[in-house]
């Protein structure tokens, strides 16, 4: 995962509430799952006709919020289902950072997840945004994350997320990533739990030929057959 440090870039507003994840990504793009190629399904049905021609009204079909880097919207965005492609198009779209006054639970999860940057603010910081980057003169924001802060070419907002997510994008860490900087302590872990309680390691075919083993002949042979099959 890229880390996200300070961003810096084109900034567009969707004031739109309650924008659901099939909003987001239509559930007919679903069955494509790989991370990459989903940048043309984000907004699909609101950024295409039905001839997929772009409609020009949407603010991602216009210079320059077509290299939108942040996305201003509206409260309870990602609602619905928990589809993991919402975030997967948007970064591959090259959005890294969302601004609302709010976002439904699991979507912000899934940014996290996925380098992406959810920021809450106030109703009134959001539109005061919104109607910033609504010009092409003043479009670019920065995103300081060390810091803590937005800026604009007039406004200075500080923000505030979780420390140990907060931690995690400022290094790039996703949860397998995190979970593999402990490697030391799990290998420690599992050398003391086999040595300690080798019942818990070993092959179950052993164990079965252990207990056959004890049982007599005939037992034996079921459980050659066993493993055999195995």
């Amino acid at each position: 995962m890229t880390p996200f440090l300070r961003l810096t870039g084109v900034a567009a507003s969707l004031p739109l509430s309650d924008v659901d994840t099939d909003k987001v990504v239509p559930g007919r793009f679903l069955k494509r799952m790989s991370r990459n190629g989903l940048a043309d399904t984000l907004f699909h049905d609101l950024r295409f006709d039905k001839d997929g021609r772009p409609i020009p009204s949407f603010v991602l079909n216009q210079v320059p919020w077509t290299q939108a880097r942040i996305l201003i919207t509206g409260p309870n965005f990602g609602c619905g289902s928990a589809r993991e492609h919402a975030p997967w198009a948007l970064l591959d779209f090259g959005v890294r950072c969302l601004i609302a006054p709010s976002f439904a639970d699991i979507f912000r999860t899934n940014c996290f997840k996925n380098g992406i940057l959810p920021i809450t603010l106030g109703q009134a910081e959001v539109d005061r945004l919104s109607d910033t980057v609504s010009l092409p003169g003043t479009a670019v924001l920065t995103v300081d994350l060390e810091e803590q802060v937005i800026l604009s070419h007039k406004d200075h907002i500080p923000f505030a997320i979780e420390a140990v997510r907060r931690r995690a994008l400022l290094d790039g860490l996703d949860e397998i990533s995190r979970t593999l900087a402990f490697d030391d302590l799990i290998a420690r872990h599992l050398t003391r739990t086999e040595a300690e309680h080798p019942w818990l390691t070993t092959d179950p075919a052993s164990i079965l030929t252990l207990a056959a083993e004890s049982a007599g002949e005939d037992a034996s042979t079921r459980v050659d057959s066993i493993t055999t099959a195995r």
